[in-house]
């Protein structure tokens, strides 16, 4: 059976005191309506948002993911938000209701859910919970099937005391949307028109409402503040370190790492605490990752050891290398097999040759480094003039003496040897010594300043 999602994005979360759109605010490095998104992506290509409060910064954010928007103009309900959608939804198939504040999900739950759907069955996916509070109640007959859904505000004494609730996602036979939807009805506490109606439509027609329950309570839970949020966060990222662990990878405090993207790992990885990995990153086999590093979409190649407090960005790392500590690894930066750039060093566009170090305090841009070479502390590469970006080249086997200027474009050829403390503006030939300074002079009558007044 063909699937669309309905993906419900147009609530104002003023409970969120933020000017950012609720399904904006970020989980684990992405907006919840993405991961909401992400997660439909894996059922169909035909996803409906129905967008309201800061609907333009929620389409700008979508913008090149190929969804139909609709937008609810007025706060009227869940069932008017859907019913935005209708123009956009076929008149066959299932249809899968989503929330844009309810990222966690997984595709396995919503599988069974989708399963469920025939001509003349829905699925229901409802949980038990301790407080049942503000959230409607899942009430069936002696038999145990569903009648209806009553919402916390409707509900009387003993439907009350029901702990089963219902999540809100719910996945329909098209049908039933297009043939049902204009008949709800907005007599009700709160004046709105209510997805959840829907139900006992059903009941009364003959149509089977199948439940579904998820494995984690969490994976029903929205978001309706920054307190939430954080639960949320917490939650997801536990179960990212416990993948992690039964991966083969040791943490060194579980709770004090966070992913916000995908990590992949190889053998034997060890990650100390407070670790944060964005985008797409990738450890190969006896990765260490010292404290307060962040790594962001990278490769790090086999048996690299990152030292902490260290910055790895957009960066291709290869085996054997050590980065640290104190380090910046910029965009563009690839070092190859058993390189090292050490303390308080930057790198941006840079290829650091096999073997080859950058020690301390020096900032390394634009520039190729061949093998074996060494650049001693303190070596800048002035590679911008203020408009335009221009190439170091520094050869196999080249040493670069500590507090030396390279202005590019400059090419230090194999084997030179730089003095330390060297402007160099042109070549520097192969295996001489180039020498860059300005003449030492000493004055024996020179007048110490003297502090006036």
């Amino acid at each position: 059976m063909e699937v669309s999602v309905v993906v419900l994005a147009a609530g104002q979360g003023s409970r969120m005191k933020s000017a950012l759109p609720k399904v904006l605010h970020r989980l684990a490095g992405r907006p919840l309506a993405a991961h909401v998104v992400n997660t439909a992506r894996q059922f169909t290509s035909d996803i409906s948002m129905v967008v309201g409060h800061g609907a333009e910064q929620v389409r700008q954010y979508f913008a090149d993911q190929s969804i139909k928007f609709c937008e609810q103009k007025e706060q009227l309900g869940t069932g008017h938000a859907v019913a935005q959608a209708l123009p956009e939804l076929p008149k066959e198939g299932a249809v899968l209701i989503l929330y844009g504040d309810v990222p966690l999900t997984k595709k396995e739950t919503l599988e069974v859910l989708v399963s469920k759907v025939s001509k003349n069955s829905m699925g229901l996916l409802t949980v038990n919970v301790k407080d049942p509070s503000g959230y409607g109640r899942i009430v069936r007959d002696s038999g145990g099937n569903v009648q209806s859904i009553v919402e916390h505000k409707d509900a009387s004494k003993e439907e009350l005391k029901i702990d089963e609730i219902n999540s809100g996602i719910i996945a329909v036979p098209a049908w039933m949307l297009h043939e049902w939807l204009p008949k709800l009805s907005n007599n009700n506490s709160q004046g709105e028109y209510y997805l959840t109606d829907l139900i006992a439509m059903a009941v009364a027609e003959g149509v089977a409402v199948q439940t579904v329950h998820p494995v984690d309570e969490e994976e029903t839970l929205g978001v309706n503040n920054r307190v939430q949020l954080a639960q949320l966060e917490r939650w997801y990222q536990d179960q990212v370190a416990e993948c992690l662990m039964v991966a083969g990878v040791t943490l060194q405090d579980p709770s004090r790492v966070d992913v916000r993207g995908s990590l992949k790992t190889g053998q034997d990885c060890w990650i100390d605490v407070n670790c944060v990995f964005e985008g797409e990153v990738t450890l190969g086999d006896n990765v260490v990752v010292g404290s307060n590093c962040v790594i962001r979409n990278s490769t790090i190649g086999a048996g690299t050891v990152i030292e902490p407090n260290s910055v790895v960005d957009q960066a291709v790392i290869g085996s054997l290398v050590t980065i640290g500590p104190f380090a910046r690894v910029r965009p563009g930066t690839e070092m190859r097999d058993g390189s090292k750039v050490g303390n308080f060093v930057e790198t941006k566009k840079a290829v650091i040759g096999e073997g080859s170090k950058v020690n301390h305090l020096s900032y390394i841009g634009d520039t190729d480094i061949g093998h074996g070479a060494n650049i001693g502390a303190g070596t800048i590469t002035c590679n911008y003039d203020g408009v335009n970006k221009f190439k170091t080249l520094i050869g196999n086997n080249a040493f670069v003496g500590s507090n030396s200027t390279l202005v590019a474009p400059v090419n230090i050829e194999d084997g030179a040897f730089i003095g330390a403390g060297s402007v160099i503006t042109k070549k520097a030939p192969a295996d001489q010594l180039t020498v860059g300074r300005a003449r030492q002079v000493s004055l024996s009558h020179w007048q110490k300043p003297e502090k006036k007044g």
